[in-house]
């Protein structure tokens, strides 16, 4: 096994070895599933190289909800198998990562006795599912009881809640950790490293061609491997492309919102289920000193990194909270941070946004290239586990058997204040730009108060010492940050409820 550390100043080293190797498997996609994907074919002894475009997690892996949840509302759509799968695996990270997952409680409140039956028949049948231990099951709260446990819901007209506890993660650093997990187990990993081309002989794909993207950076990269597994995310169709160009669109991309406020502005305990002016279910989540709000579920055009947040995509989630919630109007002065991640969903033409699965599908191209798209956070190490049950098989290789359910995902180290943790940022987890550190290695941007824009010029210092920055890099990698910022929330100065 070799260190489970990223350093950020040895990527011309690990360029080199990207072309001095053949990969029984090359992974495209440093989000959640590709890095999946690389950690469980490393561990069953594969050859591994895993490639992103960007840094790890930057697309939707830190654009999540940041629950690790059993999906009990698609028992009502009949997806049995993704919710027993869901539900399975929160124990699953429970297990091999405590310290990535928090338990919360999840309130759902009900008007009468006849909701509360046909809630608590959902639940226990999720429960059994779920293999959920006796002490953890559903508990049935009274209208007085709820008020006592989350003062600031409305409890006129309820006949009380069901609460039951689902996880929450840090979803940027759970894939982080299954980054440097896979480097532990021998894979080779770099981010910054987008793939330009598949590159194909006899009509079979032998590898990829890369471009290095840090800033600075002007080397190309040729990297052969035996088996190509497209794990891009919302890009999933722009690498299928790369292999044909013919290839029709397989993905239905849809946006999810969530606004960031201060916790005394929305003092709620625990998770609380919200109901949207259009009847879908929203949430409340404490955090620390904050709370946020999400989600919306509405169709996006095109692949993006930073999807634009609207007026009424606040509206709709300030709306949510004060229909529920003794919050009085919600304005923009309350917001402290708003994200937005782009899900990659498998197309189901004739379906809204909120109606499409979230079930994975798997897909070979004419070159032989592996494609993976849709699937849950949650179910995230399955859903990798299977794909590499059939690259062992197609490969023909006698791997060793899957041990990422059991196996430790490597724990978090303390850094010391904002220097701290910009170092160990370069050191060991990889982080290459201030955007790295700020945005997900420390969610200073998402969970600090304004936005965390204090912080930069300390932690640009830092990362600018052990990366040979001059004062002009310092200065455009703070300025960048800042652009992101202003960005997000340029349409929000005057929201509805202003």
């Amino acid at each position: 096994m070799t260190s489970a550390s990223l350093d950020a100043r040895a990527r011309g080293k690990v360029m080199d070895a990207l072309e001095g190797e053949t990969f029984d498997l090359i992974v495209i996609g440093g989000g959640i599933t590709g890095a999946g994907v690389a950690r469980d074919a490393a561990l069953r002894g594969l050859k591994v190289a895993l490639l992103e475009a960007r840094d790890w997690a930057s697309g939707t892996s830190s654009r999540s909800s940041k629950m690790i949840h059993g999906g009990l509302r698609y028992l009502a759509q009949g997806d049995v198998a993704l919710v027993k799968e869901a539900a399975s695996e929160r124990l699953v990270l429970r297990r091999i990562a405590p310290h990535l997952a928090r338990m919360s409680w999840f309130v759902i409140t009900l008007p009468n006795l006849g909701a509360l039956a046909k809630m608590r028949a959902g639940l226990w049948t999720f429960e059994k599912l779920g293999n959920v231990p006796a002490s953890e099951t559903h508990q049935v709260w009274d209208a007085r009881e709820l008020k006592r446990r989350e003062p600031l819901v409305k409890t006129a007209g309820l006949h009380g809640a069901v609460a039951y506890p689902e996880f929450l993660t840090d979803d940027a650093r759970l894939t982080l950790a299954n980054v440097r997990s896979a480097q532990a187990a021998g894979a080779r990993v770099l981010n910054y490293l987008p793939v330009t081309d598949v590159l194909t002989e006899g009509g079979q794909a032998v590898g990829v061609l890369a471009r290095a993207a840090a800033p600075g950076e002007a080397r190309e990269v040729r990297v052969r491997g035996r088996l190509i597994v497209n794990a891009a995310g919302p890009w999933v169709d722009a690498v299928r492309a790369l292999e044909d160009a013919a290839a029709p669109p397989r993905l239905s991309l849809t946006k999810g919102v969530h606004v960031v406020v201060r916790r005394e502005r929305l003092p709620v305990t625990n998770t609380v289920i919200l109901r949207a002016p259009d009847k879908r279910g929203t949430f409340a989540v404490p955090h620390g000193d904050y709370a946020y709000i999400g989600t919306t579920d509405t169709f996006h055009e095109a692949p993006d990194a930073w999807p634009p947040v609207t007026k009424g995509d606040v509206d709709y989630l300030f709306a949510s909270a004060e229909a529920l919630l003794e919050t009085g109007l919600l304005r923009a002065s309350d917001i402290v941070s708003v994200w937005s991640g782009v899900r990659p969903l498998v197309a189901q033409p004739g379906k809204g946004a909120s109606e499409i699965s979230r079930k994975d599908e798997v897909w070979t191209g004419p070159a032989g290239v592996v494609s993976i798209a849709g699937g849950k956070l949650s179910a995230y190490r399955a859903m990798a586990e299977r794909i590499v049950d059939q690259a062992v098989e197609r490969l023909g290789v006698a791997g060793r058997a899957c041990v990422t359910a059991d196996d430790p995902l490597p724990t978090d180290e303390a850094a010391q204040g904002v220097a701290g943790e910009a170092e160990r940022a370069v050191l060991h987890e990889g982080a290459v730009r201030l955007e790295d550190w700020w945005a997900r290695r420390s969610s200073r941007a998402l969970f600090d108060e304004g936005g965390g824009m204090t912080a930069l010029a300390p932690a640009a210092d830092a990362m600018g010492a052990l990366l040979g920055w001059d004062a002009a890099r310092r200065a455009a990698e703070i300025s960048h940050c800042e652009g992101l910022r202003a960005a997000s929330l340029a349409d929000l100065r005057e929201t509805a409820s202003a």
